[in-house]
């Protein structure tokens, strides 16, 4: 998600959770060709497993990409086929790529050949007027023959024409159904869910049909329900039992990168939804917004935001919930 899962968030995302796969916000071939290298693609080793998404449409700039990516130590590399934001179309990828499956093909060919790590791709089930039967299984069939490790797949159409890109994250309709279908099709194919999914409860019961779930907005917007995670997909114990002591967690890394000149709103940004529906959340969101941005915050801002939230030890019972 541009401009959301940076490394100041995929950091405290990490905290949450031990397992998950954590993605980069969407990068483009030609930041990452001619770009800050350190700022764009820099993550710290607590991060992993870490996968980059790329944007691009050459194939050669994608293997190039892929080749530096791998360099930085990312785990995986995932092509988007599924955004569809004006200024991507402009630049002939994201969404609009449903409409060339074969050049979609070539892009992951040039990549797998570039690098030895998974090169997966993530996309919609049609766009415009696709009937999504038919684009659906002529992607997976020409990403697969080009040797796609996985597939992600958002199950909406991307209305290019007619709906703004904010539009179409939710009007068009869900259908996970074609999810499902398109896996057994393709049963050795690793295909994984995206679109909707508000709860880690709601991932689960997917997990029936498919191999694995993407939670986007619902993880940023309200990220303490990444505690929950670990003990209901993966049976293993939550790194936390309470959101405070995950703050309490964080707090060494806020101070290195503060000494490092980084501004505290750039970091405290990311968590402004940790507290949702626990007194003081509005408290705890307010002193940081007004507090974090200015010159100078530090880490007190942060210690004296939680101190608004209500001492009480959140049993992940209530957070699964």
């Amino acid at each position: 998600m541009m401009e959301w899962t940076d490394r100041h968030c995929r950091f405290f995302h990490r905290l949450l959770t031990r397992h998950a796969l954590l993605y980069t916000e969407m990068i483009t071939t030609g930041a990452v060709l001619r770009g800050d290298r350190a700022r764009l693609l820099g993550f710290d080793p607590a991060e992993h497993p870490v996968a980059v998404q790329l944007g691009g449409s050459d194939p050669g700039a994608l293997a190039e990409s892929a080749r530096i990516c791998v360099d930085v130590g990312y785990d995986e590399i995932n092509l988007n086929v599924g955004c569809p934001s004006d200024r991507v179309r402009e630049g002939r990828f994201g969404a609009c790529l449903m409409a060339e499956p074969a050049l979609v093909g070539d892009c992951v060919a040039a990549m797998k050949a570039a690098v030895r790590i998974p090169v997966t791709v993530k996309c919609r089930i049609g766009i415009d007027e696709q009937d999504p039967e038919e684009s659906l299984d002529t992607l997976t069939r020409t990403v697969v023959a080009a040797g796609a490790d996985a597939l992600i797949v958002h199950a909406r159409k991307a209305w290019l024409d007619g709906l703004s890109p904010r539009e179409n994250r939710d009007i068009p309709p869900l259908d996970y159904d074609r999810v499902y279908r398109l896996k057994c099709a393709n049963p050795n194919l690793d295909i994984s869910l995206n679109g909707g999914i508000a709860t880690v409860e709601q991932a689960a019961t997917h997990l029936a049909h498919l191999d694995g779930v993407m939670m986007g907005r619902a993880a940023y917007q309200e990220p303490w329900c990444l505690l929950a995670v670990d003990p209901l997909i993966y049976g293993a114990p939550a790194p936390f039992t309470s959101a405070k002591d995950a703050i309490e967690a964080f707090l060494p890394y806020v101070e290195r990168e503060l000494a490092r000149g980084t501004r505290l709103h750039s970091i405290t940004r990311h968590i402004l939804g940790l507290f949702h529906g626990v007194p003081g959340a509005r408290a705890f969101r307010r002193h940081i917004a007004t507090e974090a941005v200015k010159p100078g915050a530090g880490i007190a801002v942060l210690r004296d935001a939680v101190s608004l939230v209500m001492d009480a030890r959140t049993d992940l019972a209530h957070i699964a919930a």
